[in-house]
């Protein structure tokens, strides 16, 4: 059995699976908050490559917060999972009602996590998309959609786990899907990290600021 000793451990050993990125001028990171955000951490400072978040907020089912029954991200963007929604017994009005709710805390951390800094420019680069782990897959699969329009001209979808399904479902969406674990059974994300503590705002903010100072500062070509 495999463990992750914590975020920051995931994101170095998932960095070794990405090799080929590194150094590149192409190369943009982009992690999925909050816990994708530590694991991109790693990822950027291995690949030498920028790093910034793209936020996309899971829609829990009422009562079930954990259980998904679809995301929405930045730009607008929402998607459902139907059978998870028929699943759930939520109501249209309920659906409405997360939906509202989540679209607020994403407008908040977008101010929070960016302040007036523009997002960052994809147009024409390699997008590696970082998260935590994929159980479902709705948070990634709603930054994908934001993230499409933006004409990137690659995307990367890097997880250090991910349930053995929802990784295939990946294969024919995006450019490749790098995964440093897939365990059969899967369970939850948090099952293969020995420390799964909840990331804070502060954490974000501190990664963030820490790596756009670790990039300015590296000298050209290093």
């Amino acid at each position: 059995m495999t463990l992750f000793k914590d975020r920051m451990d995931a994101g170095r050993r998932l960095a070794s699976h990405l090799g080929k990125y590194a150094g590149r001028d192409d190369v943009v990171v982009l992690g999925l908050p909050r816990g994708g955000v530590p694991v991109a951490f790693e990822v950027a400072r291995e690949l030498h490559a920028p790093l910034d978040v793209f936020i996309v907020r899971k829609l829990g089912a009422p009562g079930q917060p954990e259980l998904a029954m679809g995301a929405i991200a930045s730009g607008g963007v929402r998607i459902l999972n139907p059978e998870v929604v028929r699943w759930s017994g939520a109501s249209e009005q309920a659906v409405e009602r997360v939906t509202r709710s989540e679209r607020a805390e994403l407008e908040r951390r977008e101010t929070l996590y960016r302040g007036d800094r523009e997002p960052p420019e994809v147009e024409g680069k390699t997008v590696i998309l970082v998260d935590d782990g994929l159980a479902t897959g709705a948070s990634m699969k709603a930054a994908l959609q934001a993230l499409k329009p933006r004409k990137p001209a690659a995307v990367v979808v890097a997880v250090p786990t991910a349930a053995p399904e929802t990784r295939a479902e990946f294969e024919n969406e995006v450019d490749e899907i790098v995964c440093a674990h897939t365990p059969q059974p899967f369970g939850a994300v948090g099952a293969w990290y020995r420390d799964f503590t909840q990331t804070s705002d502060a954490e974000v903010r501190e990664l963030l600021e820490k790596a756009r100072d670790d990039f300015v500062g590296r000298p050209k070509g290093e």
